[in-house]
């Protein structure tokens, strides 16, 4: 029986609110790296998903869906002072947990931040407020009203989360590849000046997932391999990027926000229509879709370098550009061209999944060396070798939310954060045994490449790195 490092001891009791595809997968991790007993564990979810899992591990299973007027009942009696509630879920408010956990005085972790039912897709709302830089913004506030609280860790999964600190560690690599200081910052303006001096231009979350099934998509069916739901309510909202000071060109379609640091835009488009250009090591150069992520704006507020007036001098672009599984990319097409109706079957792609690779890291482009790809490459058999209930996509979550829930346990009063403001070193060092081969690449591959030739293009040669030539029209 291997002997699993125990990264943390934790005395108290853990809710686990959501049971899907992550739930499922971050579970055996848990139990594996936490000095924790079964017991201490609740699970609060809306289906029966995973409920035989929970069994096998002799966990509490409670099946009732959360709602805005049962969620204070249901959760205060199993959280206290010192307890984790581990979010989860979808269609849960992530700020009313958060303020929860606040008030009893409980940790709190999640992956992305939800809104309660419809928040994705009210009509009645404006692009603006359906944001994830509204979201956000919302989350952010709370720092006001709970300063030195709990630790409240915000978008800590493998995207967002994990690659906030693969941005760290890309940019000391580049900089020790080009004689410059490769000494880690020790602040957030440290960072934002190492960026600059840097110049890195723009910041892809590149990923291309190539899992394929033995049992290939069916017509009316939506596949995927991670939570449909999660990618199904992402994908309705508005594309969402950092928007960079190099960028010279402002999109016909884009949009600021009236509010907040300013650090993003959005288009009056859903992220599942808007494709963009992108590279890794493995696929090369691809067109991936413009999906809306809080990374794409955490990233390049936290890169953010002003003036003494306040007036912003540097700050990258960045966006998720992101080719899912192949029997996703149809599923995509099928729910699009049915107007955003969703699929009535959905299936989450697990032990049906015969071979492939989710390559998934950030580009890191414009500097003097040209692009840097440095993220994971884990192949799927090795996924299963890894961890139990998981999929290569699945674990990339599941140990960077474990790595999130460690570094809050051993930093338990620091507020509201964000993965770009913990310590990227720590979190790499519990992730990297689980993530396959972790890699950097340069390459010389722009935007531009085999451009102009068969149709004339409106692009702008002088800077390969605007957006107008990453953007896929």
């Amino acid at each position: 029986m291997t002997d699993y490092v125990k990264h943390c001891n934790f005395p108290g009791r853990l809710v686990m609110v959501g049971f899907g595809s992550i739930g499922q997968g971050v579970l055996p991790l848990i139990l594996r790296h936490m000095d924790i007993k079964p017991e201490q564990i609740t699970i609060v979810t809306a289906d029966d998903r995973g409920h035989a899992e929970a069994d096998h591990f002799g966990i509490k299973f409670i099946r009732d869906p959360l709602t805005k007027d049962n969620y204070q009942q249901m959760l205060r009696p199993l959280l206290g002072k010192g307890d984790f509630l581990l979010n989860l879920s979808v269609d849960v408010s992530s700020v009313a947990l958060i303020e929860l956990c606040a008030e009893v005085g409980a940790l709190y972790l999640d992956t992305c931040i939800e809104p309660w039912p419809g928040g994705y897709t009210d009509a009645s709302v404006s692009p603006s407020l359906r944001s994830n830089y509204a979201l956000r913004e919302t989350a952010l506030k709370l720092r006001e009203k709970y300063p030195n609280g709990p630790t409240a860790v915000l978008t800590h999964g493998a995207n967002p989360g994990l690659v906030s600190h693969f941005v760290k560690q890309a940019m000391l690599n580049i900089a020790e590849d080009s004689g410059r200081d490769a000494t880690p910052p020790t602040t957030r303006e440290g960072w934002a000046r190492l960026a600059q001096e840097l110049n890195v231009k723009v910041v892809h979350i590149a990923e291309r997932d190539t899992q394929i099934a033995s049992i290939p998509k069916r017509r009316g069916e939506f596949v995927n391999t991670w939570s449909i739901d999660g990618f199904i309510s992402e994908g309705c909202q508005p594309a969402e990027l950092g928007w960079g000071s190099h960028e010279k060109t402002f999109p016909p379609d884009g949009s600021r926000h009236e509010f907040g640091e300013g650090a993003a835009i959005y288009l009056n488009r859903p992220g599942v229509t808007q494709r963009v250009r992108t590279w890794t090591p493995m696929e090369g150069h691809f067109h991936g879709f413009l999906i809306t992520h809080s990374e794409s704006i955490s990233i390049p507020d936290y890169l953010t370098v002003k003036d003494d007036a306040g007036n912003v001098v540097y700050r990258p672009t960045a966006h998720y550009a992101y080719h899912p599984c192949d029997d996703a990319v149809k599923s995509i097409h099928e729910f699009a061209g049915k107007n955003f109706v969703q699929q009535e079957t959905q299936r989450l792609l697990m032990d049906e999944i015969i071979e492939g690779v989710d390559e998934l890291g950030v580009l890191l482009a414009g500097h003097e060396k040209g692009a840097y790809w440095y993220g994971s490459q884990l192949d799927i058999h090795e996924a299963r070798e890894l961890a139990p209930f998981n999929s290569a996509t699945s674990l990339q979550v599941c140990v960077a939310a474990l790595s999130g829930m460690v570094w809050a346990l051993e930093n338990p009063n620091k507020g509201i954060v964000e993965p770009d403001e913990m310590d990227y070193q720590r979190c790499l060092d519990i992730c990297m045994p689980y993530l396959g081969p972790v890699v950097g690449a340069y390459t010389d591959w722009t935007p531009l490449e085999g451009r102009n030739k068969l149709f004339p293009e409106d692009i702008d040669e002088s800077d390969p790195w605007q957006f107008k030539n990453i953007r896929v029209v």
